[in-house]
């Protein structure tokens, strides 16, 4: 398994190289750090201010990535046969990004500082970014790192549900985990005794098919590793989710791809759960 890091100084990040190692057993980690210099990234820029010191400031920000990727590899497992350290001046989500496709990464990982939404939307950040223009799966750490013991396995429909029985059953898990299988049904509001339009005959039949929809991916999860329940819930997906996830150690849930940059912008269940979840949050493509 193939994993891509993003670390930084913060906390945050080396929380996320320990939630990897927590969560799975990668054989290859590439981990990645931006010198984010804003403006001053182009020599040019500098010079045309008439910055002083500006050698020895983009030297001195390059070392202390270097020593920031040396103490991030002294925390990946000595039996990791292949660690990769990249190191460059450039925007940090970019290269996470771009390391993430050089490298053929089955997972992307990156710590969240906890911005509130509307600063994240006119300021942006580095996890924002990853989930906004990246198209591998991604695990989002929050917090401290944690064994995962329980996982929340969010459902909205049946292609939701193979590609994360696809994911878990390519990518086994560190340590055996109770798994809940859960999907939301939307009430529809209509609560009307004259029932013209056949209400109670659509929700007989969503109920029907919600509970066959998580019975069935429960039965393609079962294995020595997992133990598997399921639950249909009634609400608003994303505060089902919430409201689930809290006594669990990892929330699964999937994007339904780059339908334009609006479906982040505008909100979709995924970036809510990412907003709101307090613990990590595995998003699969």
């Amino acid at each position: 398994m193939r994993v891509v890091i993003g670390v930084d100084w913060s906390d945050q990040a080396f929380a996320a190289v320990t939630q990897t190692f927590q969560l799975c057993h990668p054989t290859d980690v590439t981990l990645v750090h931006g010198v984010d210099l804003g403006i001053l990234e182009h020599p040019v820029v500098a010079q045309a201010g008439n910055v002083q010191g500006y050698d020895d400031f983009r030297k001195a920000m390059v070392d202390s990535g270097h020593q920031l990727l040396e103490r991030a590899a002294g925390m990946v497992p000595a039996e990791v046969t292949s660690i990769r350290k990249v190191n460059e001046i450039g925007s940090p989500a970019q290269l996470i990004l771009d390391s993430a496709t050089n490298f053929s990464a089955d997972l992307v990982v990156v710590g969240v500082r906890g911005r509130s939404r509307l600063s994240e939307a006119v300021l942006g950040s580095v996890s924002h970014r990853v989930l906004l223009h990246g198209s591998r799966p991604t695990l989002i750490v929050r917090g401290a790192a944690r064994k995962v013991q329980r996982i929340l396995v969010a459902i909205e429909e049946r292609n939701d549900a193979d590609r994360i029985v696809k994911w878990l059953t390519e990518h086994p898990l560190a340590d055996p985990v109770e798994l809940r299988v859960v999907h939301a049904i939307i009430p529809i509001g209509v609560n009307d005794t004259y029932d013209a339009l056949g209400i109670s005959t659509w929700w007989e039949g969503a109920e029907r098919y919600a509970e066959e929809l998580v019975k069935s991916t429960a039965g393609k999860l079962l294995n020595p590793r997992y133990t598997v329940s399921t639950k249909v819930a009634q609400g608003n997906p994303a505060a089902v989710i919430e409201q689930e996830a809290k006594d669990m150690d990892l929330v699964v849930v999937t994007s339904h791809g780059r339908k334009g940059i609006s479906r982040f912008l505008l909100g979709s269940v995924s970036h809510a759960v990412v907003h709101h979840v307090t613990c990590p949050i595995l998003v699969l493509r």
